[in-house]
């Protein structure tokens, strides 16, 4: 039996880094976490490796690692991990680096990639492998200090000239490869480089952290660096692997509150919009710390933000609404709400919403400060939809990519398993940035406006570029995303038609909340044998069907003679509009299934109905024209009667009786 016992303090991990970006501190996070003894190279140094993202280059980080070493050459028992910073993390600690080190049996060991950079035509001259990955990847390197200082202090060309192939052509040079015992770590056991290799990992999940697997080689590799494209991919994967520290949270006091900038967008016909503005004027922040921008571009909704505006203006600190007149693109008035908060040395955050996000967590700004991020936002999906307002991944053009995992929430067609903070690369709706970041990293005025990009694709681009992190929350329910598809507005009240589309925010809009309580609590009454009185519609359901049918305004006349039914002839006719003339029958009918049936199942025990009606009207009385109904059979197996005006306020009930006729 032999027991193995690795010093940690015998691992250096030396880095690269002239400046403290989002990479780089989320390096030190999982380095901190997993105690690794780092020291960090050429901070504050001008970078001069070139553009190593797009081409050659990375000398840079040669030089500087040669120099390192020269103070460390004569320290035997020294094991050395020189990796990148910017997109890379740890998922295991110094221990099972040391232990993987020593089964590998080399002095020095490079991580190893499928895919060979940046002389293809050296390819022949790599050593053929069995199993695994072929070449060399310059981004990891182990071994022991006296041999890495030999390696590196081989080194005598240009700062931007390239890293990888100076350590590929020692590598490939047999007798340097045989004399200091230089391998690749062919199956990812230390090191996985993610260029070409997303399908081969996965996320391991235990009950604190998670863990990428190499499928293929069925490995926990320990060290995991998102190199050429891959960056924007591994954010989402390897995020969760260590816990947030507690300092990334904020806690303010209410006199202390931050000022922010909330910028409105209304970019196309939107359901539900004043329900959007309820939720906003209800935020539990201090209006007098809220700054509200709203831009208008369809002319179907200023009637909406006239209203908004007469009810809310004297509610916030300041209000500022630019409408369709301007005549401005959707990327040119982000590019304003943003410049407000940018040019406002006040101005602490600048919170983006598009008005399809419907915001039911009253807590959700305070919230999003307190995570203090550059940049985040709150998960929001479409109710029973995998349809959400982020993407974890994205495609070589930029475009969306399936990840794993879908930190989704509980809206969405399954509940979250994963509750964090998560680094994604893309997202819209709605966002939160930090004010000093827009006078900073974000300064430039066009962040919204770039090629045939979508405005929030522009946005996010430039801040990847900038290596700036975006992230997303579902560590609470903030809401959900609202369908704009299919939104008719020829009607006066288009909402009414929305119970298909958003059947959610139809019932919160239009029935009464008491209508549960009929299950619950039998909240109903029986005045007389098999009649019935319950809640069904809100005032607002009332008023906008009263208002619809007004607008329309073809009332029959209560006439006996009537076109619109079958034979032409109405036995007991009312001044009414049917659902069909303004379009709703479908809609009617569906209500009817929904909320009618259920109740007649309650109250008619063992009775069945499909909830089906050939006759759906709405009956104007009025004393010129009807104010009276005669008593009569509606040839039916039940009948619905809905009051759509209040009584007492808009009429008085002299006489109202219903027959005791057994239909």
């Amino acid at each position: 039996m032999f027991i193995f016992l690795f010093f940690t303090e015998k691992l250096l991990v030396l880095t690269v880094a002239t400046e403290e970006t989002d990479g780089y501190l989320r390096f030190m996070q999982s380095a901190n976490y997993f105690n690794y003894t780092i020291k960090v190279l050429g901070m504050g140094e001008e970078w001069r490796g070139g553009d190593v993202g797009r081409s050659i280059g990375g000398g840079q980080k040669v030089r500087l690692l040669k120099e390192a070493m020269e103070a460390l050459t004569d320290q035997e028992d020294l094991v050395v991990l020189s990796v990148d910073s910017y997109d890379l993390i740890f998922a295991g600690g110094p221990e099972e680096i040391l232990r993987k080190f020593q089964e590998a049996n080399h002095k020095v060991l490079f991580a190893a990639d499928g895919l060979i950079w940046p002389d293809k035509r050296l390819q022949e001259k790599y050593p053929s492998v069995r199993s695994g990955k072929r070449f060399l990847n310059s981004g990891g390197i182990i071994g022991y200090a006296p041999y890495v200082n030999k390696i590196v202090a081989q080194w005598n060309l240009h700062e931007n000239d390239d890293d990888q192939l100076f350590y590929t052509k020692i590598y490939l040079d047999s007798f340097q490869r045989e004399n200091l015992n230089i391998g690749l770590d062919h199956k990812s056991q230390i090191f996985q480089n993610l260029n070409g290799a997303i399908d081969e990992v996965l996320l391991k999940f235990g009950t604190k952290s998670a863990r990428v697997r190499n499928t293929v080689y069925d490995t926990l590799p320990v060290v995991i660096h998102g190199n050429a494209n891959t960056k924007v991919s591994k954010t989402i994967l390897t995020f969760p692997t260590c816990p947030e520290p507690s300092t990334y949270v904020v806690v303010f006091f209410k006199q202390e509150y931050p000022t922010v900038m909330v910028g409105v967008f209304i970019e196309q016909p939107t359901p539900f919009l004043s329900q959007f503005f309820q939720r906003l004027v209800t935020l539990d922040y201090p209006k007098d710390k809220l700054n509200v921008f709203v831009h208008n571009n369809e002319v179907y909704h200023e009637r909406h933000i006239q209203r908004f505006w007469e009810e809310s203006k004297d509610v916030f600190n300041s209000f500022k609404v630019v409408g369709p007149e301007e005549n401005l693109s959707q990327g040119q008035a982000r590019n304003m709400g943003m410049g407000l908060c940018r040019k406002d040395p006040g101005c602490d955050f600048y919170l983006s919403m598009d008005t399809d996000v419907m915001l039911t967590n009253r807590q959700t700004l305070k919230l999003l400060i307190e995570q203090n991020r550059k940049i985040i936002g709150p998960l929001v999906t479409r109710h029973g939809k995998l349809w959400s307002n982020f993407w974890g991944a994205l495609s070589l053009d930029g475009y969306y990519a399936l990840s794993c995992p879908q930190p989704m929430g509980s809206g969405s067609s399954y509940k979250p398993s994963l509750l964090g903070v998560w680094n994604i690369p893309y997202m819209a709706h709605i966002y939160l940035i930090k004010g000093e970041v827009l006078r900073n990293q974000l300064k430039e005025r066009n962040h919204f406006v770039l090629e045939k990009l979508d405005p929030d694709m522009a946005l996010c681009r430039h801040a990847r570029e900038l290596g700036m992190f975006m992230y997303i929350t579902n560590r609470h329910e903030f809401g959900r995303l609202i369908s704009t598809a299919n939104f008719n507005t020829s009607h006066y009240n288009s909402d009414l038609w929305q119970i298909f589309e958003n059947p959610v925010d139809w019932k919160e809009k239009y029935i009464h909340p008491n209508y549960t309580r009929i299950f619950t609590e039998n909240y109903l009454e029986e005045p007389c044998p098999d009649v019935f009185w319950f809640p069904v519609f809100t005032e607002r359901a009332c008023d906008e069907l009263v208002e619809e049918m007004e607008h329309y305004g073809s009332w029959s006349g209560g006439n006996h003679e009537d076109k619109r039914i079958t034979g032409g002839y109405e036995t007991v006719p009312t001044d009414d509009i049917h659902m069909k003339q303004i379009g709703y029958d479908k809609e009617w009918l569906h209500f009817i299934r929904e909320f009618i049936s259920p109740v007649t199942l309650k109250v008619f025990s063992g009775y069945y109905t499909k909830g089906y009606a050939v006759m759906n009207f709405v009956v104007k009385y009025t004393p010129g024209r009807q104010a009276y109904l005669r008593p009569h059979h509606d040839s039916s197996t039940f009948t619905i009667n809905v009051a759509l005006n209040s009584k007492g306020t808009d009429f008085q009930v002299r006489h109202c009786s219903e027959c005791q006729n057994r239909k």
